[in-house]
């Protein structure tokens, strides 16, 4: 990683955002869609920051919401409400209702009850409203348990067994219109061709079990969950998002009137973000030496919620004399909380206290997820294009 020097008076922690690098991942993520015709929703539940969600939706990203909060920043960011999709299996009736009001592209619908709701409002307003169905296809994505969500034991979607119920209160449903299926098999798949060939098979099943019922399909949304390379960020700054995209491309037959959707978050944010944090106190026990930072579970929740692994470098010390880099560190936050820990035995050059310390990849669920427990600070904000 390259050198950066925090402007005057600003305090750790803080995030930085590499704009150059966000601005290149979605040049290249626009281009790949218009080369196969895939639809982008960013899904904004991934880094919330208004100067982001801008610039994604300046390259005609539109954008994936979980709650009238998120619906708002999008528009307020200037993403057209007809490239606006709405998730998320507890949508509250308030949620529901901006939705409508906007006029939003669709709203996935993630079960019989909800479907109901959405027409019982969308009557109330006097409106139509688009939906799509979640489907829950009972895939196996190959990663972590906590971001998992398309197996028959998460909490998502519709399954298969549930698509009569679902069409029979569809066919009474005469304030929604139904326009396609959608699914999201988790967060952080790398194993993608296999994965999406898997979710592409199970999508076309279900949007051919509505079409034989009568229903147009103008739409299939696979979701997002394409991973990114936390353990050597600088080796794959720059997900594989071709891969992915050609993978589903080759795998959903093309329909008349039928557009294709995904929904990258972390993909698109995660490597322009950096976690920036001082070494409060170094401390040696008999057992280990610890590196005590200023930045906590507060500011970035992964690795207490999930034991999730970023990498971990000492700024400071590239701009010291050679030393040797063969000590080990647990490096800890400050929190009353044992959870509060960034990585157990990391290899790094001699730290001391105040060097500056980056903790890579934080661009998605950092902020996003950050809380004030024990009354810390939220962390401040700084851009690389506003660094002077």
């Amino acid at each position: 990683m390259r050198d950066i020097r925090l402007p005057q008076g600003v305090q750790t922690p803080v995030y930085y955002y590499d704009m150059d690098l966000l601005a290149t991942t979605a040049a290249k993520v626009r281009s790949l869609s218009e080369q196969y015709g895939i639809h982008i929703h960013y899904a904004t539940k991934a880094n919330e920051d208004a100067r982001i969600v801008s610039a994604l939706a300046a390259e005609g990203f539109g954008a994936d919401c979980v709650s009238a909060g998120e619906l708002e920043l999008a528009a307020a960011c200037g993403v057209k409400p007809s490239a606006v999709v709405l998730s998320g299996v507890g949508k509250s009736d308030e949620d529901i209702l901006c939705a409508l009001r906007m006029g939003i592209g669709a709203i996935n619908v993630e079960s019989v009850q909800e479907l109901y709701v959405v027409n019982a409002l969308a009557a109330r307003e006097g409106v139509t409203a688009k939906v799509c169905i979640r489907v829950n296809p009972n895939i196996d994505a190959h990663t972590f348990k906590y971001v998992t969500s398309g197996l028959n034991v998460n909490k998502f979607g519709v399954s298969p067994e549930e698509f009569d119920e679902f069409e029979h209160m569809l066919s009474k449903c005469s304030n929604v219109k139904f326009i396609g299926v959608q699914m999201h098999l988790g967060s952080q798949i790398r194993d993608i061709r296999p994965v999406f060939e898997a979710a592409c098979r199970k999508a076309v099943e279900a949007a051919d079990w509505f079409a034989a019922k009568g229903y147009a399909i103008c739409m299939i949304n696979l979701g997002g969950g394409l991973g990114v390379c936390y353990e050597d960020p600088d080796s794959e700054l720059i997900p594989d998002f071709e891969q992915w995209m050609l993978t589903i491309s080759r795998n959903i037959p093309r329909r008349e009137g039928m557009t294709i959707h995904i929904e990258p978050g972390r993909a698109l944010v995660a490597q322009c973000g950096t976690l920036l944090s001082r070494v409060l106190f170094v401390k040696d026990t008999p057992a280990k030496t610890f590196l005590v930072l200023d930045a906590g579970m507060n500011n970035l929740a992964r690795p207490a919620f999930y034991g999730a692994f970023h990498k971990i470098e000492n700024l400071s010390a590239m701009q010291r004399p050679m030393l040797e880099n063969d000590r080990y560190y647990d490096v800890v936050g400050p929190s009353r909380q044992s959870a509060d820990t960034w990585g157990k035995g990391r290899r790094m050059p001699l730290s001391v206290r105040g060097d500056l310390i980056a903790i890579r990849s934080a661009g998605a669920y950092g902020q996003a997820m950050a809380t004030r427990y024990n009354l810390r600070p939220d962390a401040q904000t700084i851009y690389s294009d506003n660094i002077k």
